[in-house]
């Protein structure tokens, strides 16, 4: 999508061979008519699979994923929990995750009432780096019953293993930016 890698060539920053810091627009500070233009571009790619909700991860996923759902008839948007809440409870479908970003091992958590059996899920995220977000919520999507439709993501770092493993297992994905290589601090996108 040429306005999200024109803003990520105005406003982002490579760091090392492996960050792509995006925060002046998309996941600090947002530019909203940015984000209602990648909404629309989501609903647009996966209008036709019908997605019945959307799937994000809390935190920075949930502002695209509104667009998304906006754009697709104002769907429902679930976000699966990092951390447990003392009003969560009863059931709850869980997936431990490790954070590409961080480093660290958490327990993805939804309720279970949140996804319903049956259900179209689209799944839609900021990032796709090693994928273990997407597993993480490909696996909660499975335990509710529901269908995965596709996955949708702000930027894809191509350089990584995820967006290759999910289309290898048939997985449908969009990726509105895809970075090649990070190199000398500037961020290279895949062609075409």
């Amino acid at each position: 999508m040429k306005a999200l890698e024109d803003a990520i060539r105005q406003w982002g920053k490579g760091i090392g061979t492996d960050i792509v810091k995006v925060d002046y627009f998309l996941n600090h500070r947002k530019d909203t008519a940015l984000s209602v233009q990648m909404g629309q571009e989501i609903a647009d790619y996966f209008r036709d699979d019908r997605p019945s909700l959307i799937l994000t991860v809390e935190a920075s996923g949930i502002a695209l994923a509104i667009t998304a759902a906006q754009a697709l008839g104002n769907i429902p948007v679930v976000f699966a929990k990092k951390h447990p809440a003392s009003n969560q409870q009863g059931d709850m479908y869980t997936e431990n995750v490790t954070s590409f970003t961080k480093g660290v091992c958490y327990q993805m958590r939804c309720a279970a009432h949140c996804i319903h059996q049956g259900a179209r899920v689209l799944i839609v995220d900021d990032f796709l780096a090693d994928g273990e977000a997407i597993r993480g919520m490909l696996s909660l999507i499975r335990q509710a019953g529901a269908k995965p439709v596709g996955v949708a993501v702000a930027i894809e770092k191509a350089f990584q293993k995820g967006g290759r493993t999910l289309r290898e297992a048939g997985v449908k994905v969009l990726s509105l930016a895809a970075v090649r290589e990070i190199r000398d601090g500037h961020i290279l996108f895949q062609e075409g």
